[in-house]
């Protein structure tokens, strides 16, 4: 007997639809046989699958039978197949009344027939809702990750034995009620806790409200790091589309939330200097995704940025100008969206004392070149904010004096946001924040008058900045004015966005 069960391969933060096909009663040597291009691990299945039947009470088929992992050229990882295996070996020996041609099914089993958690039930769900399937059947705490996908069905189940009688009697479990996203704030981290460093925050807001990339440059202790840990609380909470990606992403890489409620808060990732450059980007001979996929929609923080090995840096120029990054394998190519707001801070020299009125620098200028030449100026031409962050007063701060909060900036930031929404209509697929606008867009999006054409081609001159670096401040001036309500680009939003270019001032 033939048994068909629906399923899919997690590649990259997607799922690709498989089918499980099971067929029992064939003559030959009493064995179970599984082809289909499986890798280890979905080899090993059989004996769990094998034990988890006997444990679970069920019989396993004393006759020939072929397990098919469909596609074939598809290569098959990990242990999710383990509880479609099952069911269609049971489906197959008649032991199984119901069908389930309306479900995927996806889940680890232990050898006592409890099914385990795994990786990508979010991409699971949403490519059964592609499918038209009507419901999904996965582990319980893998099912608390795909709840957020609306317009099918979500089953967890905790046993084998759970999903045979609910196949058997469709009544006998129930799907997961819907959860919506917690409204929880960042850490609860907050810009009024920080005194003064009035540059500082607001080109901070401009990063935020038009998606640029930021660099802070300052001596230690003056609040780079505080500065970056707020941001993501002025940042807009994300739309359901957004937050879906985001945890799509999570869960492929099984760094997913799994509770409830959700989470509804931006990811803000920040690695230490000395991760590798798969660890930031992605790769290894299964594709994963990196930091700068896990920080898709939101912040990624790298902390003393001179620190990090110049090679694994440079791989940052793609996903900053592209939003995605390419991993190609002799399996085939991968692409993670890698989408975020990139922010950056570093000290201005090796011993941090550059330029400060209280500590004298014991660098010479040979080692603030050296120290300084690991950043290359591509990646520094993809950074579209530079700020000096100052050392405060000698004065104790008052916490009683603290700066603005971080409501009333996120309350400016939305505003410029729905401008841009108005502004972009229809195109919003492609453009949604200012730092988007493609190049060949920016004079529907970024038109200058006479005045601002010739200040911004007079500091270029003098600058000697890439055509890149132009567009880039003309994108930051498009966001200052929308942060002032302007509909068109000033003077005044030029000169401001020409001032956070201080790497490239001669």
């Amino acid at each position: 007997m033939l048994a068909t069960v629906h399923s899919g391969a997690l590649w990259g933060v997607e799922s690709i639809a498989v089918d499980v096909e099971v067929n029992s009663g064939e003559r030959g040597e009493l064995r179970l046989v599984l082809v289909g291009l499986p890798d280890t691990a979905v080899k090993e299945s059989l004996d769990r699958v094998c034990s988890a039947l006997q444990n679970s009470r069920h019989k396993i088929p004393h006759t020939r039978t072929t397990i098919n992992l469909s596609p074939g050229h598809i290569r098959k990882e990990g242990p999710m197949y383990d509880l479609p295996i099952a069911v269609g070996i049971l489906m197959a020996s008649g032991q199984v009344e119901g069908n389930c041609d309306d479900l995927l099914i996806a889940g680890e089993l232990s050898l006592s027939g409890k099914i385990l958690p795994i990786r990508g039930a979010v991409a699971l769900a949403l490519q059964a809702k592609r499918q038209g399937l009507g419901a999904v059947i996965l582990p319980r705490k893998s099912a608390e990750e795909a709840l957020l996908i609306g317009g099918i069905d979500i089953y967890g189940a905790e046993t084998l034995g759970e999903v045979v009688a609910f196949l058997n009697d469709r009544s006998a479990m129930g799907p997961m009620a819907p959860r919506a996203p917690s409204s929880e704030k960042h850490g609860g981290y907050d810009f009024a806790d920080i005194c003064g460093q009035e540059g500082a925050r607001r080109a901070a807001e401009i990063a935020v409200a038009g998606g640029h990339n930021l660099i802070m440059i300052g001596c230690p202790g003056v609040g780079k790091s505080m500065i970056a840990k707020r941001i993501p609380s002025i940042m807009a909470a994300p739309t359901l589309d957004e937050l879906i990606e985001i945890h799509s992403i999570h869960s492929a890489a099984g760094t997913a939330h799994g509770g409830s409620p959700f989470p509804s808060t931006r990811p803000f990732r920040a690695p230490h200097h000395s991760i590798s450059r798969v660890g930031l980007v992605g790769g290894g001979s299964t594709p994963h995704p990196g930091e700068i996929s896990l920080a898709h929609n939101g912040v990624l923080f790298l902390d003393e940025l001179a620190e990090f090995m110049r090679s694994t840096l440079e791989t940052l120029r793609q996903p900053l100008d592209d939003g995605f990054i390419t991993i190609s394998r002799s399996i085939g190519k991968v692409r993670f969206p890698s989408a975020f707001t990139f922010i950056a801070a570093m000290n201005p020299c090796p011993c941090g004392h550059l330029g400060s009125k209280r500590r004298r620098c014991s660098c010479s200028q040979r080692q603030v070149l050296s120290y300084r030449s690991k950043i290359s100026g591509p990646l520094l031409d993809r950074i579209d904010l530079h700020i000096d962050v100052p050392a405060i007063g000698m004065e104790i701060p008052d916490a009683r004096a603290g700066g603005e909060s971080s409501a009333s900036i996120r309350h400016r930031v939305e505003e410029a946001m729905g401008r841009q929404r108005m502004r972009y209509g229809s195109e919003q697929n492609s453009i949604r924040r200012n730092s988007q606008i493609p190049d060949g867009s920016m004079g529907k999006f970024c038109s200058l008058g006479d005045g601002e054409r010739r200040l911004l081609g007079q500091a270029l001159e003098r600058a000697a900045l890439s055509a890149r670096a132009c567009s880039r401040i003309i994108r930051v001036a498009r966001t200052i004015a929308d942060l002032g309500g302007a509909e068109r680009i000033g003077e005044e939003h030029i000169l401001e966005a020409l001032q956070y270019r201080m790497l490239e001032q001669p």
